[in-house]
């Protein structure tokens, strides 16, 4: 017997094997509250990196997650299979036939770390950047719910307030987001938490408006407390972060998952901010706003502004 096929630990196994890839995440779900806080860090993988499970060995999804291989068998067989590879077969299945080059080059990545023997050039690792950058736009093509983007657009348009908050990494897309929106005729508001105060610039918001926060894994607790001090006032939320299981999910009135590229460990910005820009453009056809509006330069002493959100 395999290392990948050892037996069950702990936990009531499914009866059924989940028939696909999507059946599969609807139960981890469903199921996550009640795991182990190991397999939770494993849920958290399969949600955001379901697309690399194909191709990942155990030994590659244990470092990841920071567990013992043999987690990653009893994830399995928590869910209804003998097994990973049982598993990593179903993941195969789905994901086979879809754009390999997201594959491809997760692959590649991994035989460049295992080489030591060559030493990169510059050149050769901004390509790699470009081709993560290019795995996330690729995936997020794929897998964007157009249902959901319908509901976030009308979120976007209905609401008197937006008030739109990013930590870290994120502040980047959420300034971006606020700049787009400018080009309307809402009033936005930027939390970006000066000095502390996120719980006072937070203090407006009412019924009738919306607070947008995009937030990845660490996920921002400053973010998740704007939130909460959103919904308990009963604005409505959208939110743009990496998985069903993120914090913020069971919030969102709308909820669009990205899941960028990463090379070596450090992941991209582009596809998030392209799924924004997408959502202003939706949000600007809506409005039947014209291309002379959202393109018009700010006048400031008489000299001509940088060019709209093209």
């Amino acid at each position: 017997m395999s290392s990948s096929e050892s037996p069950a630990g702990s936990g009531e196994a499914l009866q059924e094997t989940p028939a696909s890839v999507e059946r599969l995440l609807q139960l981890i779900t469903a199921e996550y509250e009640s795991l182990p806080r190991q397999l939770k860090r494993i849920a958290n993988y399969m949600s955001q990196q379901s697309d690399r499970v194909m191709v990942d060995r155990v030994s590659d999804i244990a470092q990841h997650c920071e567990v013992h291989p043999s987690a990653i068998v009893r994830f399995s067989q928590r869910f209804g299979f003998k097994g990973f590879s049982e598993m990593q077969a179903l993941f195969r299945e789905a994901y086979t036939d879809k754009a390999t080059p997201i594959q491809n080059y997760q692959q590649r990545i991994r035989r460049m770390i295992a080489n030591r023997s060559h030493k990169a050039s510059g050149g050769e690792l901004a390509r790699e950047c470009i081709n993560a950058t290019r795995s996330g736009l690729d995936r997020l093509a794929q897998e964007l719910d157009e249902r959901e983007f319908d509901k976030a657009v009308d979120l976007l348009v209905e609401a008197d307030n937006i008030y739109v908050i990013g930590v870290r990494r994120s502040f980047a897309v959420a300034h971006y987001m606020v700049y787009s929106l400018h080009h309307t005729n809402k009033r936005i508001h930027l939390i970006s938490g000066l000095g502390g105060g996120y719980r006072e610039q937070m203090r407006s918001v009412r019924e009738g408006d919306l607070v947008v926060a995009v937030s990845f894994s660490p996920y921002g607790k400053e973010t998740q407390q704007c939130v909460r001090i959103a919904r308990h006032h009963k604005a409505r939320a959208l939110v743009i972060t990496d998985s069903q299981l993120a914090p913020l999910a069971k919030q969102a009135n709308a909820l669009l998952l990205v899941n960028e590229g990463s090379t070596f460990a450090f992941r991209s910005l582009s596809a998030t901010l392209s799924l924004c820009q997408a959502l202003f453009i939706a949000v600007a056809y809506r409005m039947e706003l014209k291309v002379e509006e959202i393109g018009a330069p700010a006048i400031l002493d008489g000299e001509g502004g940088d060019e709209g959100p093209a």
